[in-house]
């Protein structure tokens, strides 16, 4: 069984983005460290164009080979023309009023969500799924994440787009990792208990 990882940044507080989930704000932690850290043991997670710009496209995949994000994370990538902004992974975006994709390497999940990411979960291969956000995409999948991983960056944001946007839904999760930097960002990684 494939693993869905839910892998996110947000502020010490839990906010994913600003109410309108815009997260530029946290881009600034992504440093020399940082980036380093990204493209060695998470490079199929820096999009297509960004792997171009840094010479990395040819990095192999290190724990994903699919994806799954929400609409309006998918159209930041169509306001700068990109209709498949993770070419190197099997793209799927999960929109009710995206009738058609503007690009054959995009799939649109336009029902049974679930249904979806558990045939995505139940098929043979080395890599997992890469849950790209937003919180309400999140939150419609939260019984079938089986792993976070969660960028923390040091910041308080006071009020934003929380990371997971579902009623209230207590779900156990244990640590089973944690990396500092010298900015002051943490990654953890959680599992699922089951």
């Amino acid at each position: 069984m494939r693993k869905l990882t839910y892998f996110i940044a947000c502020s010490i507080d839990g906010f994913i983005g600003d109410p309108g989930g815009d997260a530029t704000t946290m881009y600034r932690f992504v440093d020399e460290e940082f980036f380093e850290f990204l493209g060695t043991e998470y490079p199929e997670t820096i999009a297509t164009p960004g792997r171009r710009s840094i010479g990395i496209d040819d990095r192999p995949n290190q724990k994903f080979d699919t994806i799954i994000q929400g609409r309006a994370s998918y159209d930041i990538a169509l306001k700068e023309g990109i209709t498949s902004p993770y070419a190197h992974l099997r793209e799927y975006v999960a929109s009710r009023t995206l009738e058609e994709s503007p690009d054959p390497n995009v799939e649109i999940i336009a029902d049974d969500l679930v249904g979806k990411v558990r045939a995505l979960k139940a098929e043979d291969g080395e890599f997992g799924i890469y849950l790209c956000g937003g919180s309400v995409l999140a939150g419609e999948l939260l019984d079938e994440i089986d792993e976070l991983v969660i960028k923390t960056y040091p910041i308080v944001l006071g009020t934003g787009m929380p990371m997971f946007g579902s009623g209230f839904a207590v779900t156990d999760f244990e640590l089973d990792s944690v990396r500092t930097f010298k900015n002051g960002a943490l990654v953890r990684t959680y599992s699922r208990k089951r």
